[in-house]
């Protein structure tokens, strides 16, 4: 007989040795196995050895015990069936029943001698519940009443019911102990620090304790006596369940596994902590109905159940993600032995259970069996032919034994072969055949053994060692985490702390982060702007050569230059002795990621602040100090940034009120309502909303509302409109939409109330003017850019080819140029044109290289600041004085664009009337609000701002208002913008057709 070549003894010791060939084979494949299984999850199957020839199934048997008793030495947890045991009943599977019932082995303890096995032993929960369900129900006995069709229950079923639960509350929901059998003991009911229904009371307790520590002795005695009694009758009240029985993991089990349908369908199937009820309803109609089909023999499907649960309890004792990382620490399988299977004693009815159970929940396990069976009865284990398991002998692969060629071959076809066993398939079946020479007696120096690595895993070391260094490392982390977790929340964060009144946010367009919020201690909204979009533009060094290009957005000052302003400015007023209050500029200082801008408006905004605070600061005795706020671009994260502004003044009683919010959007209500809630008045500049002043007290606007804006644009298209002529008129707006990423609140934080507004007022004064509407046509912008290709189109062509006589344009200064463009580009549109807009139009620069008007076309639009003259206000010298050196050409800041746009000059004006309305002692936020409507200051940059007018909950008048007209010279890159008529603040005179009269050329042909 040739000899083959095994692998090298690994560890093993003296009297482990396997004294038959086909032993070592065997126990190669088994470690192969238990090899396997440290590192990955192989799917474990059931072995099946016999001989190849009858006369030799004796050798076969002794052969699985010497192979149980070589396990147990290398301390796997094992469990082994005595082959002269018969399990009880009257056919195989009843039979198949009772022997894994009596299978305790892995929760049992070590035999005396023994040594013990790598962990601690296994508990069965799901397999103890279903056994006592059973137990409950057979000593009940009689016929078990069924569900009506409609699933109800009829009153003798609902007496049976109530038995049933009766008597699992005597057994304790455990199975009953039966004479000389070992279920009664080790059902693994005992305290699991792991069980809900264990840790919850126990976390009742140990709170309540806590909080009667703090009272006298005898309460503290009181109460804890008084609630270890409820505990005692709620846990042993007759006919009901252990205490939080429903939230122990067997139950949750119990009611979510679709193995066990249930007859009526109307029952609960679901556990709540927050459902007591509820949940001990579901869990005891669920039992009723199990009871019955482990009472119903024709079923044959009692088998199944416990197998099913006796696998998911393995699974369960090897879940490597557990809180004891016991999946890692397990690193050997356990064991099944079956030393002689038969028909008649129900083993080879528990083999196909447990293939069955493993076909239909397609799940893996970690159980490994070995059985023994007759040659004889090998027949009924075999798989139907074509069904692609293993040939009777598959051609053996160098280097590879004969039986890892079977088991990969058996790998390889398990998941075409795997289908219910009805017709003889048993997929997880893997047969070994064994030749009779290869089960004979070794001589003693032939014999040795195999084993695989049995080092400690590193979960096992780690969780074993507990020690101060472990803790350390563990608090190391968590502070590690927590640091990591400010970080990426928070826009100045240390160790353990962080400065909670700014916070990172993703923009709404490019998916850059922002920082969001209150600018307090170190926090710099400049160091947040990209790469180039906070240099100075126009005059940035000598010859007028700035250090970014002069497109778009370029601005004298820069938000850090602005910012560091304001600081030494802030610095001054808390170093000094005398009473000062605190003011909040809120607005965008985030830099456009798709348009690689820089924040204009806010700049500008910023800039008429500070110009305000350093005038302020020179003349007054109660002293200004500014916190600057972030908004985000756009404004798209206002809400945030009002709820950081309400936090940070529940710590400061000198802040007195915020200005700013100038970018009208659908959040806007619910960021002045914060606000609001917060006792803080808003004195905004810019903001046209004609809704906000309707519904909030506190909002105080310097912008002409947008309703008011449209009626004074219709003095412009009354001049445009023909008599007796039939023209007609278009509205082109933004596209409005809930949809896209973010939250509800992020939607609406993108979400432009400004040009839906515009549109709205712009159509209904069209259509007072006698114009025919032709409806309203929508635009998107995709990436920061408009898309109005087709949009032009349908303008230029007309509908139903009339060509609009008069185009409102309710849309944003950066979506002019791609207007233009695209009119431009249209044949249809070489006609003259007249587009009315609104006031966001005013922060245009139009130039060559910037903003552009066709040459075709005269763009009227609305400016909400008429200047004062030089001589008129002092805002021009306070500028000068604030920020020297600013200004181009001969240094004059009324010849400066980004003064004459109005968002400077209309933020310094509410800075100053905020401040005003402080001066009247007591200084507090609360008598600011109240003083507001009194505040009447003259000589500002805009004119007189007088709120002592102002209706609650209605629009005041009074605004400051332009309307101007831009026109591209003929033959010429340069642009003609002359004011058609104005009105200065605190001016509330009409304005009429004949103080806004445009040229006759303005008129479209």
């Amino acid at each position: 007989m040739s000899r083959r070549r095994h692998n090298k003894p690994r560890e093993c010791q003296a009297g482990h040795s396997m004294s038959t060939e086909a032993g070592i084979d065997v126990q190669q494949e088994l470690e192969d196995r238990i090899q396997e299984f440290r590192t990955s999850d192989p799917p474990m199957p059931v072995v099946v050895v016999h001989a190849e020839d009858g006369a030799a199934d004796g050798a076969v048997f002794s052969l699985v015990k010497e192979l149980a008793e070589v396990q147990r030495e290398h301390r796997s947890w094992c469990a082994v069936v005595d082959a002269e045991v018969c399990g009880e009943g009257d056919d195989p599977t009843a039979r198949a029943a009772s022997l894994l019932r009596d299978l305790s082995g892995w929760a049992g303890p070590r035999s005396p001698g023994r040594r013990s096995a790598l962990y601690r032993r296994y508990a069965f929960p799901r397999l103890h519940l279903i056994q006592a369900i059973e137990d409950a129900a057979r000593s009940e006995g009689g016929e078990w009443p069924q569900r009506s069709e409609d699933g109800r229950q009829s009153a003798e079923a609902l007496e049976t019911q109530r038995k049933l639960l009766k008597q699992l509350a005597r057994q304790r929901w455990r199975p009953a102990a039966v004479p000389g059998s070992r279920a009664g003991r080790g059902t693994g009911f005992g305290l699991r620090f792991v069980d809900m229904g264990n840790v919850l009371p126990a976390s009742v307790v140990a709170g309540l304790g806590a909080l009667f520590a703090r009272s006298e002795w005898y309460a503290s005695l009181g109460w804890g006596l008084g609630i270890l009694l409820v505990l005692i009758l709620l846990n042993h009240m007759p006919g009901r369940a252990p205490l939080f029985l429903w939230l122990r993991r067997e139950s949750k089990w119990f009611l979510t596994t679709t193995f066990l349908s249930v007859a009526s369908r109307e029952q609960p199937t679901d556990t709540s902590i927050l459902r007591p009820v509820r949940s001990w309803k579901a869990i005891a109609s669920r039992a009723y109905d199990v009871a019955g089909w482990l009472l119903d023999e024709r079923e044959g499907s009692r088998i199944q159940l416990y197998v099913l649960a006796m696998l998911e309890d393995l699974r369960d004792g090897h879940t490597r993600w557990s809180w004891d990382l016991r999946g890692f620490k397990r690193s050997r399988p356990p064991l099944l032995f079956l030393p002689r299977i038969s028909n008649s004693n129900g083993g080879i009815e528990l083999i196909r259970a447990i293939s069955d159970v493993r076909s239909r929940r397609s799940e893996l396990d970690p159980l490994l069996v070995l059985a023994g069976v007759a040659a004889r009865d090998v027949e009924r284990l075999k798989p139907r032919a074509g069904s692609g398991a293993p040939g009777p002998e598959p051609a053996r692969a160098e280097g590879l034994s004969r039986m890892r060629v079977r088991y990969r071959d058996w790998a390889g076809s398990l998941r075409s072969t795997q289908s219910p066993s009805g017709e003889s398939t048993l997929p997880w079946v893997l047969t070994l055949p064994l030749p009779s020479h290869e089960l004979r007696v070794l001589r003693e120096r032939d014999r040795h053994c195999v084993k695989a690595s049995n080092r400690p895993t590193v979960a096992r070391v780690v969780w074993a060692l507990h020690s101060l260094v472990l803790a350390a490392c563990l608090a190391a982390a968590l502070m590690g985490w927590r640091a990591l977790t400010l970080d990426e929340e928070y826009c100045a964060a240390g160790f353990l702390t962080a400065n909670k009144y700014t916070e990172k946010k993703e923009s709404g367009r490019g998916g850059e982060m922002e920082c969001i919020g209150l600018a307090t201690g170190g926090v710099r909204f400049s160091d947040w702007l990209s790469d180039g979009q906070d240099d100075m533009g126009g005059q940035g060094d000598e010859g007028g050569k700035g250090t970014a290009s002069a497109g778009v957005g370029a601005t004298p000052w820069s938000v850090a230059e602005l910012e560091e302003a304001v600081r030494e400015e802030n610095e001054e007023v808390r170093e000094g002795s005398g009473p000062f209050v605190t003011v909040v500029y809120a607005g965008p200082l985030s830099s456009d990621p798709d348009g690689a801008r820089s924040p204009v408006k806010g700049i500008e905004e910023l800039a008429g602040v500070y110009i305000a605070q350093k005038a302020i600061n020179d003349t007054s005795s109660r002293k200004l100090r500014v916190l600057v706020a972030n908004g985000g671009v756009d404004m798209q994260h206002q809400v945030t940034m009002a709820d950081r502004i309400a936090a940070y003044a529940d710590t400061d009683p000198t802040l007195i009120g915020v200005v700013g919010i100038g970018r009208n959007l659908r959040s806007s209500e619910e960021t002045v309502e914060r606000l609001a809630e917060a006792g803080l008045p808003v004195v905004s500049g810019t903001n046209s909303s004609s809704e906000l002043p309707k519904k909030f007290a506190n909002w105080f606007s310097l912008a002409a509302p947008d309703e008011w804006q449209a009626r004074q644009l219709g003095l412009i298209a009354r001049q445009l409109r023909e008599p007796g002529s039939d023209q007609s008129a278009l509205v082109l707006a933004r596209k409005q939409t809930d949809k896209g990423a973010g939250t509800r609140k992020e939607r609406e934080g993108r979400t432009d109330a400004y040009t839906e507004d515009q549109a709205r007022f712009g159509e209904r004064m069209l259509a007072r003017e006698g114009f025919r509407m032709q409806g309203r046509l929508t635009y998107e912008v995709s990436g920061g850019t408009p898309q109005m290709g087709e949009q032009a189109a349908t303008i230029c062509k007309g509908r139903d080819g009339d060509v609009p006589a008069v185009i409102y344009f309710a849309g944003r200064v950066e979506d002019l140029r791609s207007l233009m463009s695209e009119l431009s580009e249209e044949k249809g549109c070489r006609k003259d044109m007249a587009i009315l807009t609104g006031d966001d139009l005013s922060k245009a620069r139009f130039a060559p290289d910037e903003d552009r008007v066709g040459p075709n076309v005269t763009l009227y639009h609305v400016a909400l600041a008429k200047m004062s003259g030089r001589g008129e206000t002092d805002f021009y010298a306070d500028a000068q004085k604030a920020l020297p050196g600013s200004f181009r050409g001969d240094g004059d800041p009324r010849n400066s664009p980004h003064l004459s746009s109005g968002q400077a000059a209309l933020s310094h004006d509410a800075t100053k009337a905020l401040h005003t309305a402080a001066g009247k002692a007591p200084h507090n936020r609360a008598a600011t609000w109240v003083n507001l409507r009194d505040v009447s200051v003259k000589s500002l940059a805009t004119g007189t701002i007088d709120f002592t007018r102002a209706p609650l909950y209605k629009a005041r008048a009074g605004h400051s208002i332009a309307l101007v007209e831009v026109r591209r010279k003929e033959g010429s890159d340069t642009y003609d913008s002359a004011e058609v008529c104005s009105r200065s603040a605190g001016d509330i005179r009409r304005l009429r057709v004949e103080d806004c009269r445009i040229s006759a050329s303005a008129s479209p042909r």
